[in-house]
């Protein structure tokens, strides 16, 4: 008996770690493993191939079940003139965060050092560019879903669930109405059902990872070490040039007109609470707080906007998209078209609409990207050793992006007051606590 209470104390110790720490270090291990080891560290190449097929095995149903509970709170009655402009800034600064992601990573060219074992993508002429775009529009929603066509599969999911919500506001029937909430609630059920199974793969992850490491660190030694380097500063180059020209240059200082310094110091709080924490949803009172006292802005205003970006806004997971296909496809030694590359900027657009509620987003996003591009899968669980320092970086990026939104709809609805607060240097609120205390 007291064996078993000691078994199920470590375990309970060992699940007390956040998962992210725990696949760090299962990160850090198997590469040490393979650097020391050597060739018969690819023995364990199996095991991390379970943890890919895992990934691909969820990748059709996240999209359906999450997709459709982001769309379920856009219906038009709230998608009047202040939701609109809210939802079409965060899909073009989004939009402008995957070109940023990917200009950088064209020109760093991250990966390029370092070529996985199982890295030949399938070879295919590419497509002309018409052809990528009616590729989006699917002749056979059920055959897309079958077959993995992850863009097809978005679009179709959220032309239906558009027209869901449309139909539960205008239908004068009561059994329609509640047929289409048993659809929507259907899908909440499923997507807290994939959740599970999310957790339980990314729990394996921690063997998965561990093996693909040892795996791939025996057969390319220290190479892999300048490789990683390289990912995390080109993801870092990105993530401050898009702040600093979209954020800060094209929304604060040319259409709102104030001081993008006096921005950053209205925002502190929550991107530092995003750096440290990793959430958009966890940072999300914080940056309400900020929203309030320093930027005196109408919670008429951010009460809808700030929630909502903190579901479907997500330009640092879709900058990153951009870096990563590069640096997928680098390592697996082929090159992206620029039909490609257009490809990556739809798929991470659209999939931000329900991908920010998954657990890990940034890597869910990433097994799409990489579907659709038919690009190795195992790159998800390449980079998932070093995702806590990414992750700090999408985080932050997403917080700035949130409030810079926020800003310039409130300022185009008359709905902020820059007479007071950080854009005249005066910090003298409460920051960092949470609306509703005073």
């Amino acid at each position: 008996m007291s064996t078993s209470n000691s078994v199920l104390g470590a375990w309970n110790r060992y699940r007390s770690i956040p998962i992210v720490y725990r696949i760090g270090a299962s990160f850090a291990l198997g590469s040490i493993v393979g650097l020391i080891v050597g060739d018969p560290a690819t023995a364990l190449q199996p095991l991390g191939d379970l943890f890919v097929r895992l990934l691909s095995m969820i990748v059709v149903p996240i999209v359906i079940f999450t997709l459709l509970m982001g769309i379920r709170g856009l219906t038009p009655s709230k998608l009047g003139k202040i939701g609109g402009e809210v939802v079409g800034l965060y899909l073009l600064t989004s939009a402008a965060a995957v070109f940023f992601g990917l200009a950088v990573a064209n020109l760093i060219a991250p990966g390029t050092r370092l070529t996985l074992e199982d890295g030949d993508p399938e070879t295919q002429s590419p497509p002309p560019l018409e052809e990528v775009f009616l590729g989006i529009v699917p002749e056979n929603p059920i055959g897309a879903m079958a077959n993995t066509e992850i863009l097809p599969t978005i679009f179709f999911v959220i032309v239906f669930g558009l027209a869901l919500a449309m139909v539960a506001e205008t239908t004068d029937s009561e059994r329609v109405a509640a047929g289409v909430e048993t659809i929507f609630d259907i899908a909440e059920a499923g997507a807290e059902a994939m959740f599970k199974i999310v957790w339980g793969v990314m729990e394996y992850g921690v063997i998965g990872v561990f093996a693909l490491m040892a795996a791939v660190f025996a057969a390319a030694g220290v190479d892999a070490v300048t490789t990683f380097a390289v990912l995390i500063a080109t993801l870092l180059l990105a993530v401050a040039l898009h702040i600093l020209v979209v954020h800060l240059g094209a929304i604060i200082l040319v259409l709102v007109g104030q001081s993008p310094a006096g921005f950053l110091a209205g925002a502190k709080e929550a991107l530092v609470t995003a750096l440290s924490i990793r959430s958009s949803s966890g940072t999300l009172p914080v940056t309400m707080a900020n929203a309030d006292d320093n930027f005196h802005i109408d919670e008429s205003v951010y009460g809808f906007s700030l929630p909502l970006g903190a579901t479907i806004n997500m330009d640092g997971t879709a900058l990153y998209q951009g870096v990563a296909a590069i640096f997928a496809a680098n390592l697996a030694g082929a090159s992206l078209t620029i039909g490609e590359q257009v490809t990556v900027v739809a798929i991470a657009v659209l999939a931000s609409i329900g991908a920010a509620g998954v657990p890990g987003a940034g890597l869910i996003m990433l097994t799409l990207v990489l579907t659709q591009l038919g690009l190795p899968l195992s790159v998800v669980a390449f980079v998932a050793g070093v995702d806590p320092i990414l992750d700090r970086l999408r985080t932050m990026t997403n917080i700035s992006g949130d409030l810079a939104v926020t800003t310039l709809v409130a300022k185009w609805n008359g709905a902020v007051d820059f007479e007071r607060g950080s854009w005249v240097g005066d910090h003298s609120g409460a920051p960092g606590g949470v609306p509703g205390d005073d």
